[in-house]
């Protein structure tokens, strides 16, 4: 393509396919680590359940979600300022290169692992350039009557991506661990080369200087807010979460106190990389509250699935434990399918008829979903599991797609790229809050029950007191890992304490085999479950309370932006916004 002349109307497809395959790519391999882990684990020669080594699978979750959702929003905000490709084409090349070097990672043990946390946080960073930038240039690409539909196919395949990296992990870990990252190259390589010859400034950049004292309040608040999250899921002394940890408090009040300075220095300066003055436009607010705590319940939904599925359903349905993470992903696709279904076509009829119906329809039905499941048995029926578990991607699909359609489409076009870097920190902190939050639940309900009914168990099927003890003073969040790495921790822990060689042959197959353990947890299981989908539930309704007053009407996307009174803040906008027909709400 000639990049002196102006793009054809094929452009906008051009733009469309990149995009959505850089979103993919980001976000797979944002999830694609996750069920990948053990393998991982295996190959560089940790184990993945000795105390120590809880903070590496942590963080080789964590990290990758905490950079995400630090740095979108300050790379949409040098999108608008550099230019938006520019910044996107950046992002690909980065995420190729780091691609290559975690597929060549060249130590053992905790080099190894430190080597793979490291490159998964370059990655990240241009992960978010992906990300922060698409939904810009989707806007910028499109006419306002098809702007849903592109946007909506953009976000159900990011959305998709993160179960689609499920199912992947499980397939390419069976073959080596490496391939995990291999994946990745091809795919990278070719999104980085495509990119830079096909795509095309078509905004204008809006001049600006950096915002150092704001990215930096933002960048230390968040990222020490969201460390001290993940750390309080850890056990602390005789605690089994870390919330009384000093150094916990100290980062969820220094990250909370940066955050604040961080919106009062974001009133004060001319060019903000945070435009605090987006949030009077009502679709905008109310569009962003509703997904950051869609994000904190699908992420939610997402870590419990997998544990339920791999921890307890699939073993007692006769699935080795080692293959439970390859058969969760395939067991879970029924939600992938409901995003597939309903994320265009509500992107696509939404341009026609407005974005808060089937948003707002979307959260009713995945509140709906999340009370079917609480009332599941923990041995459920797979039909009707599948079924909710459509019905919630249905629901997540109605609602994702026409809401990031509303956000873009509220906001003035020289903000587009700030409002997708904050409309992805938003969704980035949901995700990354959702472990903190329903972990911790999760292992609250557990520890009130788990020891004492594993120690008697174990105890029954003749394993001596203290080894039975010792077993049961594992940490819960140590047996939730287990769960979620399709690991038998009674197998492991037995083992590695000698304790099978003091049972009989027929008490060694019960305690290793597929029934034991998750007949065991069942109980304790369930009760956590109930507290967590409880509160995902109540997550989802207030959620469609906030779509549902984001208002029949959207800003004029081509008019001026909000004018700027004294010390940079936004001023009360002179134009009124522009009245949609009565049929857009």
């Amino acid at each position: 393509m000639n990049r002196n002349t102006p793009p054809g109307p094929g452009y906008k497809w051009v733009a469309l396919s990149n995009t959505t395959l850089g979103v993919l790519i980001a976000t797979m391999d944002a999830s694609i680590v996750i069920i990948s882990l053990p393998a991982i684990f295996r190959g560089i020669g940790l184990d993945p359940l000795a105390p120590g080594n809880i903070g590496y699978l942590l963080w080789m979750i964590l990290g990758y979600l905490l950079v995400s959702a630090v740095l979108v929003v300050v790379l949409g905000r040098l999108g608008d300022m550099f230019g938006r490709v520019r910044i996107y084409n950046l992002g690909f090349l980065i995420f190729a290169c780091a691609s290559v070097a975690l597929s060549l990672d060249p130590f053992h043990a905790g080099a190894g692992a430190m080597w793979l946390i490291l490159w998964r946080i370059v990655q990240a960073f241009g992960g978010s350039m992906l990300t922060a930038n698409s939904a810009a240039i989707l806007t910028d690409a499109f006419p306002a009557r098809q702007r849903g539909m592109a946007l909506g196919i953009n976000q159900i395949t990011a959305l998709a991506g993160q179960f689609l990296g499920l199912l992947a992990g499980g397939l390419l870990a069976a073959v080596d661990w490496r391939a995990v990252f291999w994946v990745s190259v091809p795919v990278s390589i070719t999104g980085t080369v495509w990119s830079y010859l096909s795509l095309r400034e078509t905004s204008t950049g809006r001049p600006g200087r950096v915002d150092r004292l704001g990215n930096l309040t933002f960048a230390a608040g968040a990222g020490i807010l969201l460390a001290a999250i993940t750390y309080g899921i850890q056990p602390y002394g005789g605690d089994a979460t870390g919330w009384t940890n000093p150094w916990v408090l100290a980062g969820l009040t220094g990250g909370v106190v940066l955050l604040l300075l961080f919106c009062h220095v974001e009133t004060r300066v001319a060019d903000p990389m945070f435009d605090l003055g987006l949030f009077r436009i009502r679709a905008f607010a109310a569009g962003n509250v509703a997904a950051l705590l869609t994000a904190i319940a699908r992420g939610g939904l997402q870590f419990m699935l997998i544990i339920w599925l791999q921890g307890i359903w699939l073993p007692l349905h006769g699935y080795d434990f080692e293959d439970t993470p390859l058969w969760a992903g395939i067991f879970m696709l029924p939600l992938t399918l409901g995003f597939l279904i309903a994320g265009p076509l509500s992107g696509y009829l939404s341009d026609r008829f407005g974005a808060r119906l089937f948003a707002t329809g979307g959260l009713a039905l995945v509140a709906c979903s999340f009370l079917g499941l609480l009332a599941l048995p923990v041995d459920f029926d797979y039909g009707l599991f599948a079924a909710l578990l459509l019905l919630n991607g249905l629901g997540q699909g109605m609602f994702s797609a026409p809401n990031t359609s509303s956000i873009m489409g509220s906001v003035p076009a020289e903000y587009r790229g700030v409002a997708s870097g904050m409309r992805s920190t938003f969704q980035n902190s949901g995700t990354a809050l959702s472990i903190g939050v329903f972990f911790s639940l999760m292992v609250s309900g557990l520890a009130s029950s788990l020891p004492g009914t594993l120690s008697h168990g174990l105890q029954a099927h003749g394993v001596p007191a203290g080894a039975a003890e010792q077993a049961a003073a594992l940490p819960p969040v140590s047996t939730l890992f287990a769960t979620f790495l399709g690991n038998n921790p009674i197998e492991h822990l037995l083992t590695s304490q000698g304790a099978l060689d003091h049972v009989s042959a027929s008490q060694r197959a019960a305690l290793t085999g597929h029934t034991f353990f998750p007949q065991l947890v069942s109980g304790p299981f369930h009760h956590g479950l109930t507290i967590v989908f409880g509160v995902a539930a109540g997550m989802a309704v207030v959620s469609a309370v906030a779509s549902a007053l984001r208002g029949g009407h959207q800003a004029d996307a081509d008019r001026p932006g909000p004018r700027r009174g004294n010390r940079g803040t936004t001023a009360s906008r002179s134009t009124p916004v522009r009245q949609q027909p009565p049929n857009a709400g």
